[in-house]
């Protein structure tokens, strides 16, 4: 059975990006070592002991679960996911007009049928959902195994949220992982159940 992991680079207060969508230096250390993350032209480099972390977690990605906000603003990576095979997105309204349906994007109106959607795309691997206010209700609902956190020494002060807005407290393990890289920790926190 497939995990279900909520990730991505954070500030060390809690936000994914400011307000207006901008990234700041949370994608500084894409370019602080002199591993390439990517087997591709113009890789970002990383050091060795964050692609060592990164890497097989992007590996072991069978689907991603995002929020139209995000696939609008990508314009949808070009029909082509980020991480793993499949992207479920989030939405309440239909693929955008013009949109290629052989693309391996599949939407949908509720977060919990965007997990188990997922996790029968995914198979035995892992489900990425992006952080966020999507992210954020899948995790309220209890519907997430692992937290996993790239936190990036920068303080935005304000902002959008890993979690979105909760309205409840939960609890996690002790981290699995601590990783240094450079400019960035890896973090990584099994769900209390």
């Amino acid at each position: 059975m497939s995990k279900v992991i909520m990730q991505t680079i954070v500030s060390v207060d809690g936000y994914i990006a400011t307000e207006d969508d901008q990234v700041g230096p949370l994608f500084d250390w894409f370019e602080t070592g002199d591993t390439p993350l990517y087997e591709i032209d113009n890789s970002p480099r990383v050091t060795r002991q964050s692609h060592d972390y990164y890497r097989p977690m992007l590996d072991a990605i069978g689907a991603l679960i995002v929020g139209r906000h995000v696939f609008d603003m990508t314009e949808g990576w070009g029909g082509k996911p980020p991480a793993g095979d499949h992207c479920v997105v989030v939405s309440h309204r239909p693929a955008p007009e013009g949109w290629d349906d052989s693309a391996p994007f599949h939407f949908v109106d509720d977060v919990t049928d965007a997990v188990h959607l997922a996790k029968e795309l995914a198979g035995d691997r892992t489900v990425s959902i992006a952080a966020g206010d999507v992210g954020g209700q899948i995790f309220e609902a209890g519907l997430v195994d692992e937290v996993a956190l790239d936190v990036v020494p920068v303080v935005f002060g304000t902002g959008k949220r890993f979690f979105g807005p909760l309205s409840k407290q939960v609890l996690l393990e002790d981290p699995d992982e601590v990783v240094q890289g450079d400019r960035v920790l890896h973090l990584r926190f099994r769900v209390r159940k």
